[in-house]
């Protein structure tokens, strides 16, 4: 059976409980309120993100479509001009003035129907911009919560930062000067076992797994010298044995 000064193994509590304490603070750094938030304002983005692409895909593809309309009716407007202008100016035949006139009534009729469609676009497009502004309105917003949320995650990660780097400082001077096989095996204990490595002998529970020992086991323990290194039957863990202790002594 391994040993360890008494007073070595009662301190060793002191430091279970600043491991516990900083793996506790693990824990909520990785589970901070606003990480769950931020998951779910990325979740929204990414939605919206799709809709967004959408939405400008489709404005600029109803801006070239006005812009090729604009240029149809443009051209015809010239066309006719210049037929009107040949038609004024008096130098050609009867026979070219038919032709320009009946020209000139197609011409009218084919930019009437162009204009229509230059119309129908430009209502297409406006009404698909007013959707892209709600949306990136919208896309806007979520963006600036989720600026807000991660200025909110940094300040906890350093403050639990903060409070971490305190411990670890306490944790040396905890662990300072201790029987170097003991904190070897605490280690190796509390590695395995999820970070509990040692824990307070309350009567006849460990605190460690919270189990009571068999009475046989109890009293082999307390019958043990005061320097031998006891462990768990159950669980394994080193059990510290400190007069007058009560449930919730140890580091859990």
């Amino acid at each position: 059976m391994a040993t360890a000064p008494p007073e070595d193994q009662r301190r060793l509590l002191d430091v279970q409980a600043l491991d516990t304490r900083a793996q506790q603070l693990a824990h909520q750094r990785k589970n901070l309120p606003a990480l769950a938030k931020l998951a779910e304002l990325d979740g929204r983005i990414a939605d919206l993100r799709a809709s967004l692409v959408e939405s400008r895909t489709r404005v600029a593809d109803l801006k070239r479509e006005l812009i090729k309309a604009e240029s149809d009716v443009e051209q015809v407007r010239n066309r006719a001009a210049r037929d009107q202008q040949r038609l004024d100016s008096g130098g050609v035949s009867a026979k070219d003035a038919v032709a320009l006139t009946d020209e000139l009534g197609s011409l009218a009729t084919r930019q009437a129907a162009l204009e229509e469609i230059e119309l129908d676009v430009m209502e297409r497009l406006e009404a698909h911009e007013d959707a892209l502004a709600k949306v990136e309105a919208a896309n806007d917003e979520l963006v600036a919560e989720k600026t807000k949320v991660e200025a909110e995650r940094d300040a906890g990660w350093a403050e639990i930062d903060e409070q971490v780097a305190a411990i670890a400082g306490e944790r040396a001077k905890a662990a300072d000067g201790l029987d170097t096989a003991l904190v070897k095996l605490y280690e190796k204990i509390r590695t395995q076992l999820g970070g509990t490595g040692a824990a307070v002998l309350n009567g006849n529970r460990c605190e460690g797994c919270r189990i009571d020992l068999p009475p046989g086991d109890v009293a082999a323990i307390k019958g043990a010298a005061p320097d031998a290194v006891v462990r768990c039957e159950e669980c394994g863990r080193i059990l510290v044995r400190v007069a007058g202790a009560k449930t919730g002594a140890a580091a859990g």
